[in-house]
This record gives structure tokens, sequence and C-alpha cells, in this order.
């Protein structure tokens, strides 16, 4: 395994202290979301630029942090379709920025059929679906072109709400370039949480072999809804993922979510047990 974090959920600082941080906490990968962990300069597309790329790809080498996903996590089913193509405009400005910053991994969810991005009813149709599969594909086009992976997040509130509705899209899209970030508490409901390792041994069975990237969180049920944390946080086993990666991912990179400055260390240190108990074996 090779363990990371959001960098923005790092205690605020310049993207550089942030990386830094990251690697004195014992990660060796991060996930970067620009909009999220840059506040010093712009990054607004044309912000993205070769030499920006280069200063970043060799920042985050000098602390030996690799950056395992680009974050553009933007609503690809945005019903206005000027809003759309600037939202398309910034996932081509993504893939572009990545393949020169040495990051293989552009990383989305599916989005929703409205302008703010909610969860509705609508939401889990098939022309919800058909939606996004007929707006992502420019986007897919732009990955293959600059040799980028775009990995799509299952998410239960977005369109692509399950395992079966992602490996639809991998499917009609079939593109080497299109894979899956695979968030196992992102796929639980209320309704479906009693049975949440089935719903991962499930999505394992669906989606396993296009897994690119793991996120990795932990869940409680409070007040009728899915509560999420840090991993070792919650309620959640991890045998089953644990066992996937050991058995079909070797040194997949995984980065933690939903952590604070001070169980970031800790959840990490949950993760890596896992990975201890099999050497003893």
């Amino acid at each position: 395994m090779q363990i990371g974090i959001r960098l923005h959920d790092i205690k605020p600082g310049t993207l550089e202290q942030r990386v830094m941080k990251a690697h004195e906490q014992g990660f060796t990968c991060g996930h970067l979301a620009l909009a999220k962990t840059v506040m010093e300069h712009s990054v607004a597309n044309s912000a993205l630029t070769p030499g920006y790329a280069t200063y970043l790809r060799k920042m985050f080498a000098k602390y030996d942090v690799d950056i395992a996903v680009l974050g553009c996590y933007l609503n690809l089913a945005h019903p206005d379709p000027e809003e759309l193509r600037k939202i398309q405009e910034r996932y081509f400005a993504h893939i572009r920025f990545a393949s020169i910053l040495g990051c293989s991994v552009v990383g989305t969810e599916t989005g929703a059929p409205n302008a703010d991005y909610h969860f509705e009813p609508a939401c889990h149709t098939e022309e919800a679906l058909q939606t996004f599969i007929t707006n992502v594909r420019p986007v897919v086009a732009c990955a293959e072109k600059f040799g980028v992976i775009l990995a799509i997040e299952p998410v239960w509130s977005h369109i692509v709400y399950d395992s079966k509705q992602a490996l639809r899209v991998l499917k009609e899209i079939n593109s080497p370039n299109l894979q899956i970030i695979l968030d196992p508490v992102n796929l639980l409901s209320v309704e479906n949480s009693r049975d949440y390792e089935s719903v991962f041994t499930q999505a394992i069975q669906d989606l396993g072999e296009y897994t690119a990237v793991l996120h990795m969180k932990d869940f409680v049920v409070k007040d009728d809804r899915i509560v999420s944390g840090a991993p070792g946080t919650g309620i959640m086993k991890y045998d089953t993922i644990m066992d996937f990666v050991r058995k079909e991912k070797p040194y997949i990179q995984m980065t933690i979510e939903d952590s604070t400055p001070e169980n970031a260390v800790e959840s990490r240190e949950f993760l890596e047990s896992f990975e201890g108990e099999r050497t003893q074996e």
C-alpha cells in the first residue's frame, strides 16, 4: 500500500507547507484539489501552465510525496449548456496539467441533473445517467490524447450511485483511460448500510479490475444519515477491502479522507496495521 492524504485536510498553510506536513506525518502521496489547497495565487485554467506544473512536480519530489489524484470534482450533468461548457473546459485544463505534472489520475464524481449539485430522485434515473455519459465522453477523449486516466468515483447520492451503474459507464464508453476511484463508504446509504460488507464485496466484483485509486474513510449512522470520518473512527470493518488490496492491488495508492490534523497519523497507522497482520501470517 501507498497511503496518502487529501492535502486540504492538512492544517491550513501554503501548498508547500501542506506537502511538507504530509511527508512529516508519514504519507507517501496526496490528493491535490487545487481550488481547495492553493490560496496564494490563481489556479484558473490560464494559470495551469507547463511552468507551474514543472514547479509543482519538483516541489512534491523534494518532499518525496507523489500526487495520487488531481481532483476536479465538478458537475458534468449541469443543465445549463454554457456552464457545462465551462466545466468541461476545466476538466480539459486539469488533464493537460496532469500530463505535465506527473500525475496519472484526474478524479471526478458524477454530478446531479441540477445547477446546485444536490441529491434529488432524478439523480438515479436513466435520463440522468445518459446525460452524464454524453457529457463525460469528450473529457475521456481528452484524457486519451494526453495519456491521463480519468477516474470516476461512484457516490450513492450522485448519478453513478452504485457499482452496477459505474460498470455500465465503463462499458458504454469503453476506454482504457476511464477507470475508477473506489471509495467504499460513498456507496452507502442509510438503507444499505447494515449490509455494507455485501455492498463492498459487490463493488469489488464489479469494479475491482478498473480500480486505479482507493479513497479510505469510516462511517457511523447518525440521525438517519451516513456520517463519514477518518479510517478507524467508525464502525466499519476493513477486512474485505484490505483482502482485495493484498490479493489484487499491490502498491495501490490510497488516500485517507475526512481526517483532521489531530487524527491523520493515527488513521494512517490504523491502515498500516492490516499490512502488518499479513506480514505476520
